[in-house]
């Protein structure tokens, strides 16, 4: 029993390297603080209230490198009680699925799963099939199921169709409130993101007491390019990788999901108006949606809900007004940009199909050149008033 106890403790003591990767941190954690805003209790989508966030991480071989991210409103029947949402579209060279109708009605039906781009209609009949099997949806018979992606083909087998019904169904039964599990997780498995390996990111907002107190959340699957730019500094440019560098390999396309919720009172019109500014997020960190990019926000509010079987020809619900928003808009860009960041540096070096390997960003050289610039711990938050 000792010599056990012994070699386990040899074993801790070795690097890193044959735990894995040792932990990595978040933005905060090394000093970077975006905006003026307070962040909620775990700086995540999930400080917006009922929301919870899955995963389901498809690593096999040394070829498949994949998975799924599950997003949920709330933990009830989300058919029977829709959400109110909306969709911007950046760029939309991309494979969304369930957007005409959203568009059209202006609201949430099922989970929204994220993946990868050939596992988009897998990702379709397994949302189908999961709401179809809810108790109180017997006699249902149209579901519309939203489904975004980015192209993980450079890190992952992406051709052979790894992820299964069973991942994506195994995503939402996984998912939880609290704190959200970022980098190379899920549907970010095999992302890349402006030179670095990329995955899934997340951070809020919490607007002070006498602009409503509401939360915004942000989740991201990065898998973009552009110039890497943290809190103005010219990271990318300083480390010698960002696009049209010369001699430098880089990914120029790829995709953006941001997944926005918020518990405002906002209409499907003010949704889409928060959606449009977490591009602008998205363009503070270097990105500037490039043609083979497909970029898409999808928001959500939590605030209300909207039943399926009405009952009545129409219900009253308050609802913010446009001069409020202003502070909404301010929050989705900073936990924007600030979700970006997050999947940066969580992530960790991942080699996967054809033995390519894209390492992850240097925390110290980050630190460094960030320090540089002075944009440390420069931001003053403004807390939310009990």
């Amino acid at each position: 029993m000792r010599f056990y106890l012994y070699f386990f403790l040899i074993l801790l003591s070795q690097s890193p390297s044959v735990w894995g990767q040792s932990p990595r941190p978040r933005a905060r954690e090394i000093g970077i603080e975006v905006g003026i805003l307070a962040p909620g209790k775990f700086n995540a989508i999930t400080d917006v209230k009922g929301v919870r966030v899955g995963y389901k991480t498809v690593w096999k071989g040394k070829n498949i490198r994949t998975g799924v991210t599950a997003i949920l409103p709330h933990g009830g029947n989300i058919f029977q009680e829709k959400v109110p949402a909306a969709i911007w579209v950046g760029n939309g060279f991309g494979k969304l699925a369930g957007y005409t109708q959203l568009e059209e009605l202006g609201n949430i039906e099922t989970p929204i799963v994220l993946t990868n781009t050939l596992s988009v209609p897998t990702a379709v009949k397994a949302l189908i099939n999961y709401t179809l099997s809810l108790p109180g949806n017997e006699e249902v018979h149209s579901i519309n199921a939203v489904v975004g992606e980015t192209n993980d083909g450079y890190l992952n087998d992406i051709r052979g169709l790894h992820v299964t019904e069973g991942d994506v169904l195994a995503a939402i039964k996984n998912a939880r409130a609290g704190p959200v599990e970022e980098g190379a997780v899920g549907a970010g498995t095999g992302t890349r993101c402006l030179g670095f390996k990329g995955g899934m990111g997340t951070s809020s907002r919490v607007l002070p007491m006498n602009q409503g107190g509401y939360v915004v959340g942000v989740l991201v699957q990065t898998n973009f390019g552009g110039i890497l730019t943290i809190n103005g500094a010219p990271v990318g440019r300083e480390l010698g990788k960002f696009y049209l560098s010369e001699g430098v390999p880089y990914q120029t396309g790829g995709s953006c999901m941001i997944v926005v919720a918020t518990d405002a009172p906002l209409s499907p019109r003010n949704l889409k108006r928060l959606a449009k500014r977490g591009w602008l997020g998205l363009a503070r960190t270097g990105s500037f949606s490039a043609n083979g990019s497909g970029d898409y926000v999808i928001a959500f509010s939590t605030a209300y809900r909207i039943p399926y079987d009405p009952g009545e020809p129409s219900y009253s619900i308050e609802l913010l007004h446009n001069d409020f928003m202003s502070p909404l808009f301010l929050a989705v860009v900073e936990a924007t940009e600030e979700a970006v960041y997050n999947s940066l540096l969580k992530a960790t070096t991942v080699k996967g199909r054809d033995e390519h390997q894209v390492r992850a960003i240097p925390v110290d050289k980050i630190v460094e050149i960030c320090k540089k610039y002075n944009v440390l711990n420069l931001h003053r938050h403004i807390p939310p008033k009990e």
